[in-house]
């Protein structure tokens, strides 16, 4: 699926709002894929997108449907994604501020339900396995909801709703901000969790309690808003290059239609899950962006992808010569050892000759046989002297 738009709206005295637009979903296997289409929806004072990843680990339980056997994750992308959509087109007009915290429990609540329902509809067996791991229906979400602080005015508030590790950023000419925090069992920063395969601790399901993570911003226009499964950057050898990422394939494109397709086609390069993205620009068309965001590339290439990638192909270089050098350390250590072999295993391939028989005797007679060919003791007396009469041995 994807799906691109370019509009200037607004009179020309105001300041623009959404000009530029566009949402895809990258399934790995077609029709199977888990994320759903994103959310991409836009008016001159209004913006909303997002994206929703369901959790193919946790949500391997396969139901039967009416559309044939699908997954619980594929099923919970859906059902949270026509939810929400359904709810903040009803909260998000241009003349009522959005209230965050009552939106996210809104949202919490009325997914949560249609997941129960679903679940009971489906009328699927207990499992008789147990895991915290294990889960019904379960999904990521990451969502901006966009309205213009004054009517025609460039100032924006964006509010942030999420649950787990699907990310919202805002682009702005000084770089990419994050503005999702990972739903992670060891949360860290997002340079380190592209190292740890580390579990979600919040998503959306129909049997394990959540919550929708909610908080806002102001940003002023221009700017160029973002919303992405992890297949988008999980990938990927830095948060820089994701930037890169978007920012080059906008800077060479010639068309929005052409922007989104290269975003598509180096994700797919190099994803090993399902991809989705919904992105808005705010405040700039197509051709604005590329002048606006052009020194940006040039900075991140130079002093970030650039150094990393060198440093990429170093290790790859080294770790070739070192596999080159590990082989022939076997081969040779071999050919040594061929060499050296004959004479040290010289003993161990003599044949062995059998022992000499001994007769079998009685211990008895061995030791009377031995005691005779023992030479015997004798006691050696001196002669008495002749003027000594020799003594009677009957009184001696």
């Amino acid at each position: 699926m994807s799906q691109t738009r370019s509009t200037r709206s607004g009179a020309k005295d105001l300041a623009p709002g959404p000009t530029v637009s566009f949402g895809f979903n990258l399934g790995k296997v077609p029709d199977h894929g888990e994320d759903s289409d994103p959310i991409v929806r836009d008016g001159p004072d209004l913006g909303l997108l997002a994206v929703f990843d369901g959790m193919g680990g946790a949500g391997g339980t396969v139901y039967e449907t009416d559309d044939g056997p699908r997954s619980g994750a594929y099923l919970a992308a859906r059902i949270a994604r026509d939810v929400v959509e359904r709810r903040m087109l009803d909260l998000l007009v241009p003349d009522w501020n959005l209230k965050g915290e009552q939106v996210a429990a809104d949202l919490q609540h009325a997914v949560r339900a249609a997941l129960q329902d679903r679940v009971t509809e489906l009328k699927a067996p207990k499992s008789g396995l147990r895991s915290r791991l294990l889960r019904a229906l379960p999904t990521t979400m990451a969502m901006l909801a966009l309205q213009r602080t004054q009517r025609g005015g460039s100032t924006w508030l964006c509010h942030v709703f999420w649950a787990g590790d699907s990310r919202a950023y805002v682009f702005e000419p000084g770089g990419a901000r994050q503005l999702t925090t990972d739903d992670l069992r060891e949360p860290s920063d997002a340079m380190t969790n592209l190292r740890r395969d580390s579990v979600v601790s919040n998503a959306m399901s129909a049997d394990t309690e959540f919550h929708v993570n909610y908080r806002h911003v102001e940003i002023e226009a221009p700017f160029l808003l973002v919303c992405a499964t992890d297949g988008c950057f999980g990938y990927l050898p830095s948060p820089m290059h994701f930037e890169q990422l978007v920012l080059s394939s906008l800077i060479t494109a010639r068309s929005v239609a052409g922007w989104s397709q290269t975003i598509q086609s180096q994700v797919a390069a190099v994803t090993g899950d399902d991809a989705a993205m919904s992105v808005m620009a705010v405040g700039a068309d197509l051709a604005e962006l590329q002048s606006l965001f052009a020194s940006r590339v040039d900075e991140l290439e130079q002093q970030f992808t650039t150094p990393i990638d060198d440093l990429g192909r170093s290790v790859q270089r080294a770790e070739q010569e070192l596999q080159v050098l590990r082989q022939r350390q076997l081969d040779d250590t071999q050919q040594l050892w061929a060499r050296y072999q004959p004479d040290y295993e010289r003993y161990l391939h003599t044949p062995v000759e059998p022992e000499l028989e001994v007769e079998n005797r009685d211990p008895a007679e061995v030791h009377a046989a031995t005691s005779e060919a023992r030479p015997t003791a004798v006691e050696v007396v001196d002669d008495p002297p002749d003027d000594e009469p020799a003594r009677d041995e009957a009184t001696s």
